[in-house]
């Protein structure tokens, strides 16, 4: 199928987390000899799997995966990086003929890429500088004051600051969405949802998520920022003596419940994503999209 790269198609995959998505991408790129893009911002660092709930071994083996394990636990990456990082990755997809599927839950990843985001805005050293010096629930509350929408990890200070930095923009303005692409969302009902993220934590317990975060904490120090993330900062009270393991347990069910609100909150703001309730009634619009430039099923 000759089809220049320009214009290939891109399929993207987003929703809340445990809605479905990554599974429903993995089943687009069998289907039509495509590649995954990962965007997400805590499977980008290394050594952190289990409490991410990275891509199997197997699934990794099955379907090419992008744009896992980019750094280290508590080094900067930015959205404009993934940005950068993902359009080459879908020139290099198309120009091998197979099918870029992008897939992930964090809005601003996904979008920068659809939309052509710019990341413009600098900040003085000084003004960094005055922002670093204060504690997590002064800059929460310069959030809340200034009216801005809180970043899917309101207990990691870096992300406040850059929120506060932009003046409650990450980004420019949505533009153009780009063009030859399909954009499908997974919304499931609340108690689908709480049921799946329940199981999932389990899961996570049993492949051995306490013993990744006594490694990472050993490596890396309980003050690293990459472990403010859900799924690893839940453990602070237990190892102070202060929460059993039921607890911490109980408490990356809620803290995964909230991300999934404020998921769902920022992809409703997006018009262009066609939503649905299965992965079959996504794949059907999957299909009929890729249809038109002459994909068929393998």
């Amino acid at each position: 199928m000759a089809i220049p790269p320009e214009h290939t198609p891109l399929i993207a995959v987003v929703g809340e987390t445990a809605s479905g998505k990554s599974a429903l991408a993995l089943a687009i790129a069998l289907a039509y000899k495509g590649e995954i893009i990962c965007a997400d911002s805590r499977t980008i660092y290394k050594g952190m799997d289990i409490g991410t709930a990275k891509p199997s071994r197997d699934e990794r083996l099955s379907v090419p995966h992008h744009l896992l394990d980019l750094v280290n636990p508590g080094e900067v990456f930015t959205a404009a990086q993934f940005k950068e990082l993902a359009l080459r990755k879908i020139e290099e997809i198309s120009a091998r003929g197979n099918l870029p599927v992008l897939v992930g839950g964090t809005g601003l990843y996904v979008d920068a890429v659809l939309f052509d985001y710019t990341f413009s805005k600098k900040t003085s050293s000084e003004e960094r500088e005055a922002l670093e010096k204060l504690e997590l629930g002064a800059l929460r509350q310069i959030v809340q004051e200034r009216g801005f929408v809180a970043p899917e990890n309101e207990k990691n200070k870096r992300h406040l600051i850059r929120v506060i930095e932009k003046d409650g923009h990450t980004a420019d303005d949505r533009g153009e969405i780009r063009p030859h692409t399909l954009v499908v969302g997974l919304q499931i009902s609340r108690n689908q949802l709480r049921s799946r993220i329940e199981k999932r934590v389990e899961l996570m317990f049993r492949q051995g998520l306490r013993k990744e975060v006594d490694e990472l904490r050993a490596k890396y120090g309980g003050v690293n920022e990459a472990l403010t993330g859900i799924g690893y900062r839940e453990f602070e009270p237990f190892y102070r003596g202060d929460a059993s393991m039921s607890e911490v347990k109980r408490q990356i069910v809620q803290d995964t419940l909230h991300l999934a609100k404020r998921q769902r909150t920022w992809f409703k703001r997006n018009p262009l994503i066609k939503w649905h309730e299965t992965s079959a009634a996504a794949q059907d619009e999957v299909d009929a999209f890729l249809q038109r430039y002459g994909y068929n099923r393998s």
